[in-house]
């Protein structure tokens, strides 16, 4: 029987080799992969899809250093990409050599994060900042400096993500901090900013951030711009700042974990998730950018119609970080969160 699995949040089991034949596991972002698409595949390849999923780049790393995972798909952005390759934890599974490296659109080919295109083939790019519930607040948003010192109607009606990935990032662009720092000095910036904040921020959490935005139980999150844009066609009165101090960009991307029992498996999902039919489709429930090759004609989020994915303001993609940078932004979260 073919069958498709959508589990969420579930401990999967692979006991040995034989059961897992015929097989696919994806750990990926939550609800980030098209569902229909995953069937479709499931059908044409008589292959049983699982997917888990994982609201961090942090929990995603931590599940695949601790070593068989048991997944064959993962989708890390490109900062925590560079660190498995760099901690040989994912497979180099010829990307580069694979009929989706000639679909990725030629900006996107061989990135900092993965430079012979290898490890990984994208999936989806976009932009994190604040996103405000305009029923509720009505002031400016061109800027972090709304968000980040709230005054009014905003003080104590914000949320923060939980971890500090792209909040960090975004606290840094606002004051001028470069990504990956290793001076204190402005890392104590970034610190006493959130800091100052905190007496307003209501929340750091990753989870249920459309409905508290929408019920009203804050005003202003920090989000994503493709949840964003998700939220308002589903009718919640949202809009992403465009912030002139610029946004953090992302992109995520397919990676095959180190021995991954159904690697071949994997490959052919890669594949079939890029040709230009399949990545349309999937930009248009992801509701993200693609960096791949997509039918325009087809392609439902457009510039007119979705502005969130168009940004005019600069993108800034989060960087892999040296040790003693990333110690830095760790101390200022542990000590935010204290």
């Amino acid at each position: 029987m073919k069958t498709y699995f959508a589990a969420t949040a579930l401990a999967l089991c692979f006991a040995t080799a034989a059961q897992a034949e015929g097989q696919l596991n994806i750990y990926a972002w939550a609800e980030s992969i098209s569902p229909a698409l995953i069937e479709k595949f499931s059908k044409e390849n008589d292959v049983k899809v699982n997917v888990d999923s994982f609201t961090s780049n942090e929990d995603l790393l931590t599940k695949l250093q601790a070593g068989s995972s048991g997944y064959d798909i993962a989708t890390p952005s490109q900062h925590f990409l560079r660190v498995m390759i760099d901690q040989g934890i994912i497979e180099n599974f010829g990307a580069s050599k694979l009929k989706a490296f000639e679909n990725i659109e030629e900006k996107w080919r061989n990135q900092w994060w993965d430079e012979t295109q290898d490890y990984s083939i994208p999936l989806a790019y976009g932009t994190a900042g604040f996103v405000v519930n305009t029923e509720q607040y009505k002031g400016p948003t061109d800027s972090f400096k709304y968000f980040f010192e709230p005054d009014g109607e905003l003080k104590g009606k914000i949320a923060l993500l939980s971890y500090p990935d792209e909040v960090i990032g975004a606290a840094q662009l606002y004051l001028g901090v470069p990504f990956c720092s290793e001076d204190q000095a402005e890392m104590k910036k970034v610190l006493d900013l959130l800091m100052a904040q905190k007496p307003s921020v209501a929340a750091y959490s990753s989870d249920n951030i459309a409905s508290r935005l929408a019920s009203g139980e804050v005003s202003a999150h920090f989000w994503w711009d493709g949840d964003s844009l998700r939220a308002r066609k589903a009718g919640s009165p949202v809009s992403l700042a465009m912030t002139k101090e610029g946004l953090v960009g992302w992109m995520d991307s397919y990676v095959v974990p180190k021995g991954a029992p159904n690697r071949d498996n994997a490959v052919k999902f890669v594949d079939f998730m890029s040709t230009l039919e399949n990545a349309t489709e999937q930009m248009n429930f992801y509701s993200h950018s693609s960096p791949m090759k997509v039918i325009q004609e087809k392609v439902v989020n457009t510039k007119e119609t979705a502005p969130e994915l168009y940004p005019e303001v600069p993108i800034t993609f989060s960087r892999t970080c040296s040790a003693a940078a990333q110690d830095l932004v760790t101390r200022v979260w542990t000590q935010l969160l204290q």
